[in-house]
C-alpha cells in the first residue's frame, strides 16, 4: 500500500463515527466483572463465530458462546466468562481488536497480491 493510501485510510479511521448503541451490556453481570453478556445489534453468525473463536483463544477466558435469539431479529448475544485476571469487557475488547487486526491483514495481503499481478483469470 502506498504512503498516500495509508494517509487516506488513517484519515478515514480518525473521522469514523461510532454507534454507541451497537453493543449493549445485558443483565447478569457478575459483581467482579468476570462474567457478562453483551448484545450486538445488526450482526449475525458471520461476526459471532469469528469473534467467539478469537475470544476463546485468549488463555484468560474460561467460556465464550454466542446465540442469535430469533432468526427474524438481527441481534447477536455473546456471553463471556474469564478466570478473573481480566474482565469480560476487556476480553470482548481484545477479541474485537484481534478480529479487526486479522481483517486488516487479510485485506492488505489480498490487495498486495492483486497489485503484484502474475495470476490468471479463468472465465466460466
Amino acid at each position: 500500500m502506498s504512503e498516500e493510501n495509508k494517509d487516506i485510510t488513517m484519515e478515514a479511521v480518525e473521522e469514523q463515527e461510532y454507534d454507541v448503541d451497537k453493543i449493549k451490556l445485558l443483565p447478569g453481570l457478575s459483581e467482579d466483572g468476570t462474567a457478562a453478556s453483551f448484545q450486538i445489534i445488526d450482526e449475525d453468525h458471520t461476526l459471532g463465530n469469528a469473534l467467539r473463536y478469537l475470544i476463546m483463544k485468549n488463555p484468560e477466558v474460561e467460556f465464550c458462546g454466542y446465540s442469535i435469539p430469533h432468526p427474524s431479529e438481527n441481534k447477536l448475544n455473546v456471553r463471556i466468562q474469564t478466570y478473573g485476571n481480566i474482565t469480560a469487557m476487556e476480553a470482548l475488547h481484545q477479541g474485537l481488536d484481534g478480529l479487526s487486526a486479522l481483517c486488516t491483514h487479510v485485506e492488505e495481503t489480498f490487495n498486495e497480491k492483486v497489485e503484484a499481478g502474475g495470476y490468471s483469470v479463468i472465465e466460466p
